[in-house]
């Protein structure tokens, strides 16, 4: 295994620069020169994006930016000691020293362990007194190997008590408890960060320092990037309070249902472990206090976003995508299925399906099928995978009921959204409905779940009571009252869209064109897709509408990454950033294959231009393949589901044009709008 750090990593008594970026830059520029990074940029861009989440400032003048990076080779540790302190956040103030850990993408195990034991002897007085005090690099490395191996700081003595790190503001200095007094009080904790590599264990150690000092047992729970060990049941069951330290979600968070809880970001359990622990305490003895929800993993952001009035439409936005994303799935492996059928079994594959898959099999062909499926052995093959897809496909707006009641109201919403969504489909309400369903099961379920029920109930909560009580309201209600109206709302949206021809088709290709181009896999686009996906189970050859508009809608969302790739890899590349350069050519697959967000890290670095240009070029597209009669009975698939595309040489034409169309006008806005300043890095000189 490589050496973490070596002396061409460590900087002593230099002035990096003013502020964080300045220092981050320059390290990251020293890792890169050392050979231990592909580029500057790259790295410096993840490690400034973690630092812009998180301020990695800690006290007693320490500051430990770090990240994960496809741009870093091998774990590095790049140390400076600064002789002018940069604010990295701490409230204690400035920091002089800086260790940046930079780590690849797939770092080993083996180097994420030594990684994280580094980040837990920062928080040690003697360890860095002794980095202070240290007057030659190879002092620092060997400082640093030792902690690593875990001996002792061997300069630590030598070091005048001046010197040493200042302790954390507000921190308490009570006497432990005296030997054999009974703790009242025992807690549990879990940390945990974005990258798991400093913050997590550094918060570990400070919380459960902070209640040795009280006399407090406090177990904690790492979930880092080393592995994490879980808590003993028997432990949770024993605490009186939980802490969260942490800025990611608590995997396995039921195990702590009904328990007081302090919630708060991974730093503050460094910067003030002791409060943390004070505020556990006394929320033990609260019986108003903030408890982890006994359904177990309903986001405690979500509950203190809404305790701080979150815009209802944020709310919506966030159940929609969720029921979404969960929906995709399902509609894409079923459309591709449904698609690879129609080219075996042929179109009229749908009249014979059902009986061939009960009355044939491999050894009993069918002898009545469609005259362009391929043979018997193609029919019955095409009918097989196109009932496993009309299956698959069939639990869409099922699906999407129930993933929006789970993102509300968690897993005891997921039943009654699933049975909402049923009732929807079974009433012809389609996506309207389930959309509609799984917003009132989501909300019933969170009502429901929020009673106060006896301790003894509490088990039964979860599992029986609410999905019951949910489902009985949810789709009694779709039943009784909502249904009926959304049923005639979504067939006069069929019938009309079914009837649009000319301009009014050429119309619709447009506006789902620029839905598809607007936010490249937000909200709207996803409204945009699921729109289509939506009437996929209403087109036949007598309806072709439906199929149209999903090729409109898979032509226009791939057009942004394919004119990105375009733009950054063969028209200009100079107008673009090497980290651009690279994404572009993965952007060329992605757009083939119609997975819009390839776009994304262009439109994040310039959405003015990049934005408007695809949107652009989406209309474009979603006119001309409207205007053509471009059908697409595969709702996923880009390029690759050719033969499931009617017209596919017009499906090919639209994309092009909206790529070129995109391409040049993201170049024109690039040269001729106001140029964003494009910050430089110098070469970092190597001295030892």
């Amino acid at each position: 295994m490589t050496q973490l750090i070596t002396t061409e990593l460590v900087e002593l008594d230099q002035n990096l620069g003013t502020t964080p970026e300045d220092v981050i830059r320059h390290l990251a520029g020293r890792v890169a020169a050392n050979g231990r990074a592909t580029e500057v940029e790259g790295l410096f861009t993840d490690a400034f994006a973690r630092e812009s989440k998180t301020a990695t400032g800690v006290p007693g003048g320490i500051a430990i930016p770090h990240c994960r990076s496809t741009a870093v080779t091998e774990a590095t540790l790049a140390m400076a000691r600064l002789s002018q302190p940069v604010d990295f956040g701490a409230k204690d103030g400035p920091a002089d020293l800086i260790f940046f850990i930079a780590a690849p993408e797939g770092a080993d195990q083996e180097h994420l362990k030594l990684l994280s034991k580094l980040a837990r002897s920062l928080i040690k007085k003697d360890f860095t007194a002794a980095l202070r005090a240290a007057a030659t690099q190879g002092e620092v490395v060997e400082l640093v190997e030792g902690a690593l191996a875990d001996k002792p700081a061997s300069h630590a003595a030598d070091v005048p008590a001046d010197t040493a790190a200042p302790a954390a503001a507000g921190s308490t200095a009570a006497a432990p408890a005296a030997p054999g007094t009974p703790r009242t009080k025992r807690l549990v904790a879990v940390t945990a960060c974005p990258t798991g590599i400093a913050h997590t264990y550094m918060a570990a150690d400070s919380l459960v320092a902070a209640a040795k000092e009280v006399g407090i047992d406090l177990q904690v729970e790492t979930q880092g990037s080393s592995g994490a060990k879980a808590l003993d049941p028997a432990v949770i069951a024993a605490a009186d309070a939980v802490i969260f330290a942490v800025d990611v979600d608590v995997r396995g968070k039921e195990r702590f249902a009904g328990k007081p809880v302090i919630n708060a970001p991974v730093k503050r359990g460094i910067d003030e472990p002791d409060k943390m622990v004070q505020e556990a305490l006394a929320a033990a003895d609260n019986p108003n206090a903030r408890r982890v929800p006994h359904f177990g993993a309903e986001e405690q952001a979500q509950h203190e976003a809404e305790e701080k009035g979150e815009h209802i439409g944020q709310k919506l936005k966030k159940a929609l995508l969720t029921g979404v994303s969960y929906m995709i799935p399902f509609v894409a492996g079923g459309g591709l299925l449904i698609a690879l059928g129609f080219l075996m079994g042929g179109y009229l594959i749908t009249k014979y399906a059902d009986t061939i898959v009960v009355q044939n099999s491999l050894f009993n062909l069918p002898t009545e099928f469609p005259d362009n499926a391929w043979g018997p052995l193609g029919a019955y093959i095409g009918a097989v995978l196109f009932k496993i897809g009309a299956l698959s496909l069939g639990f869409l707006v099922p699906a999407l009921a129930g993933y929006i009641a789970y993102a509300i109201a968690d897993r005891p919403g997921i039943a009654p959204g699933f049975v909402s969504g049923a009732v929807a489909g079974f009433m012809g309400a389609g996506f309207l409905g389930g959309i509609v369903g799984g917003l009132l099961a989501g909300y019933i379920a969170l009502v429901i779940g929020r009673l106060q029920v006896p301790r003894w109930l509490r088990g039964l909560m979860p599992v029986v009571i609410i999905p019951l009580l949910a489902s009985i309201v949810a789709s009694g209600l779709m039943f009784l009252i909502l249904g009926g109206p959304i049923v005639a709302i979504t067939k006069g949206l069929n019938t009309w869209l079914s009837g649009l021809t000319g301009a009014g088709a050429i119309a619709l290709g447009v506006i789902l064109g620029l839905m598809m181009c607007f936010d490249l896999g937000g909200p709207v686009n996803k409204v945009a897709y699921s729109f289509a996906v939506a009437g996929l189970g209403a087109a036949s050859l007598d309806n072709q509408a439906p199929w149209q508009i999903m090729a409109a809608v898979m032509a226009s969302g791939m057009v942004p990454p394919l004119a990105m790739a375009l733009a950054s890899t063969v028209l200009n590349k100079k107008l673009f950033s090497l980290a651009e350069q690279e994404n572009g050519k993965a952007a060329w697959l992605l757009g083939a294959s119609f997975i819009s967000e390839g776009a994304i890290p262009f439109a994040a670095a310039d959405p003015l231009r990049v934005i408007p240009a695809s949107m652009v070029g989406g209309a474009v597209t979603g006119a001309i393949s409207m205007a053509a009669g471009v059908g697409s009975k595969a709702p996923h698939g880009g390029i690759f589901v050719f033969f499931a595309i009617d017209n596919f040489l017009m499906f090919v034409v639209s994309i092009a044009v909206g790529t070129v169309v995109t391409a040049l006008s993201v170049i024109a806005l690039k040269r001729w709008a106001v140029k964003k300043t494009v910050d430089t890095v110098e070469p970092v000189p190597v001295t030892v």
